[in-house]
C-alpha cells in the first residue's frame, strides 16, 4: 500500500519559531529557509544533503521533548484511499486528510502511538 513512497520531511513542534531559526542557523550554521503561511504562521525549513527536509512549526502547547513526525510523501497521489485502507489494516487516524501547505495530509499512529504523517501535493489526484 505504501510501496511508492518516500521520507521527504521529519517536522518539529516548537515553542519558539525565531529562538529555533536563530539556533539551527547561527549555532548549526543550516541553511534554514523561513516561510510565511498566514494560516498558520511562519515555518522553518531546512533542505539537507540526503534530500529529507526537517520543518519547523509553532505549536503553543508544545511539550518539551517531544518526539518529531515522519512524513510520507506519496508520490502518486491517492492519500484519501490510502488512509483509508491504513485505517482498515490498524493504524489511528489522529488528524483526517486535510490541507497543509502545498497539498494534503493526514496524522495517524502506529501501534505504539508514536505519530506519522502521509502527504501529497495539489499536483498529484486525491
Amino acid at each position: 500500500m505504501l510501496a511508492k513512497l518516500k521520507i521527504e520531511n521529519i517536522v518539529y513542534f516548537v515553542a519558539d519559531i525565531d529562538r529555533t531559526e536563530a539556533f539551527y542557523r547561527d549555532v548549526l550554521g543550516l541553511d534554514v529557509q523561513r516561510t510565511p503561511d498566514e494560516k498558520n504562521g511562519d515555518f522553518l525549513m531546512m533542505p539537507t544533503a540526503g534530500g529529507v527536509r526537517p520543518i519547523f512549526f509553532k505549536k503553543a502547547d508544545m511539550k518539551p521533548g517531544q518526539t518529531p513526525t515522519v512524513v510520507y510523501t506519496l508520490e502518486g497521489g491517492g492519500i484519501d484511499a490510502v488512509v483509508a485502507g491504513l485505517a482498515r489494516k490498524g493504524a489511528t487516524i489522529v488528524t483526517p486528510v486535510s490541507h497543509a501547505p502545498g497539498g494534503w495530509s493526514a496524522d495517524l499512529t502506529d501501534p505504539d502511538g508514536r505519530l506519522f504523517s502521509v502527504y501529497q501535493t495539489t499536483d498529484a489526484p486525491r
